[in-house]
């Protein structure tokens, strides 16, 4: 079999698959037999354009391919600003309209509930951010490269760095201190880790900045202590950002040898500042520490928070759940609206975190566990009782069956489930509706304009009582 083989199709794209790229099929000639069908993913296109591709090996079932020439656009096509778009994957819709995509958004949500056999119709349309869909990101992990970039990742190569000299998708300032750290590396010829060979020195760059405070964190990956040789030459660095900017309040090395490609750490260096940032969300003060997790859009993410409160109509005199509630980004606004409030998170760091947040934001009517959900769950009916509440924000995995299950057994009369992913919210809710639970309302919310993820927020009631052993 020649690898190097190439044949060149004509095909107009379908639609997208889960990441946004375009999908199309194109048939090659067997001989007299039934064409030979190549399911064929094709980045950087939009469904009803019809492309040229090279593909090679055609021999295989499918392929992906980057689009040769467009012969037919579609009219809803823009020219994506970012000068990185084609290279770079941290984007996969900058060359689509923002309204097309909030349709594109809503769509998608209508099906995966369709899929399971719930009313589309109950779908609002997207909220976005109409204003401006840019400069959203108040987190950034940037990756160094073996010959001094850094950057992103390079679209559908994750051995390869794109050097970065703007990020329309990040804010301003954070953009600022990365290049700050980039003209710092490459002016002491720092080399970057290798992947393969587990050799280098800079592995990632993480940078948070608080939109309201405006507090900056940044966090250098290394494979090595900042000491001896290298000692002088952070402390140059951590001058020139302090320079950079006068809102920066914490500068980070992180000690990481371990063969997984992740920002994680070892040991912690702090070289200047504090080890965590303030943020403030829906009025609340929170302490953000490197591995915080923080919704990374505040602007939308307080319309979530909204959303949440309004689908509850949260009563002084009820006991609520917050369930998988991380910092307690939920339940700090919810405490303020109930008797009563429990969150359950598995992470113990994040419930240690949400117990130091309530107590800065002068919260005292919430206790939060550190136990996995359904065990949580347990403690919780032991002590209250049935509560009248629950909310839910689980990982894009979802919340999983038996999970689910647990909460149709608790048989609280609402239920708000938050979601980043429609197809494991549409999953999760049919064990609900099994226990006489029915969907209310549905909002989608777009947190990550250019991508194609999509938030939802949504509403079940329980209409009807339901004894079963499930």
């Amino acid at each position: 079999m020649n690898n190097d083989h190439i044949e060149t199709f004509t095909v107009t794209i379908d639609d997208f698959d889960k990441k946004g790229s375009g999908r199309a099929e194109a048939y090659r000639d067997n001989g007299g037999h039934k064409p030979k069908k190549i399911k064929l993913t094709i980045p950087q296109t939009l469904p009803g354009e019809t492309v040229v591709v090279d593909v090679p090996n055609p021999t295989r079932k499918r392929g992906t391919v980057m689009p040769k020439e467009i012969l037919k656009q579609s009219p809803e096509r823009i020219e994506a600003p970012c000068p990185h778009f084609e290279l770079c994957g941290g984007c996969v819709w900058q060359h689509w309209t923002y309204d097309a995509q909030l349709k594109e958004k809503t769509d998608f949500v209508k099906r995966e509930l369709h899929r399971n056999g719930f009313d589309s119709e109950l779908v609002q349309d997207a909220i976005g951010m109409t204003d401006n869909p840019f400069e959203y990101r108040n987190k950034m992990e940037f990756t160094f490269g073996q010959n001094g970039e850094l950057g992103l990742h390079e679209l559908g190569n994750f051995k390869k760095v794109i050097d970065l000299d703007t990020c329309l998708i990040a804010d301003k300032e954070m953009v600022k201190a990365m290049l700050t750290v980039s003209d710092w590396a490459r002016k002491h010829n720092l080399p970057g880790y290798h992947k393969e060979a587990h050799t280098g020195l800079l592995r990632h760059l993480m940078v948070r900045r608080s939109q309201e405070t405006e507090e900056m964190m940044l966090a250098i990956f290394a494979t090595e202590q900042p000491k001896d040789e290298l000692k002088d030459k952070v402390d140059e660095l951590v001058e020139s950002l302090c320079e950079t900017s006068s809102n920066i309040k914490s500068i980070m090395w992180m000690v990481n040898t371990d063969m997984a490609d992740r920002t994680q750490s070892e040991d912690t260096y702090t070289l200047y500042g504090r080890d965590y940032i303030y943020d403030v969300m829906y009025g609340y003060k929170y302490r953000i520490w490197f591995d915080t997790f923080f919704q990374t859009n505040p602007t939308q993410a307080e319309k979530l928070v909204d959303l949440a409160i309004d689908m509850a109509s949260a009563k002084e005199n009820e006991r609520m759940i917050d369930l998988f509630c991380g910092v307690g980004t939920f339940s700090l606004p919810f405490a303020k609206r109930v008797k009563e409030l429990a969150g359950i998170e598995i992470v113990e760091t994040s419930i240690e975190s949400a117990k130091r947040n309530a107590e800065d934001n002068g919260i005292d009517n919430t206790y939060f566990l550190a136990k996995d959900a359904r065990t949580g769950m347990d403690e919780v009916l032991e002590t209250w009782g049935r509560p009248d509440l629950l909310m839910l924000d689980p990982p894009r995995s979802g919340a999983g069956g038996k999970v689910m299950r647990k909460i149709g057994r608790l048989g609280t009369d609402r239920v708000v489930y938050v979601s980043c992913n429609p197809e494991s919210f549409s999953d999760d809710i049919v064990w609900l509706r099994e226990f006489g639970y029915e969907l209310k309302k549905v909002q989608p919310v777009d947190l990550f304009p250019h991508t194609a993820h999509v938030e939802v927020v949504s509403l079940l009631e329980k209409t009807t009582e339901i004894v079963a052993d499930k």
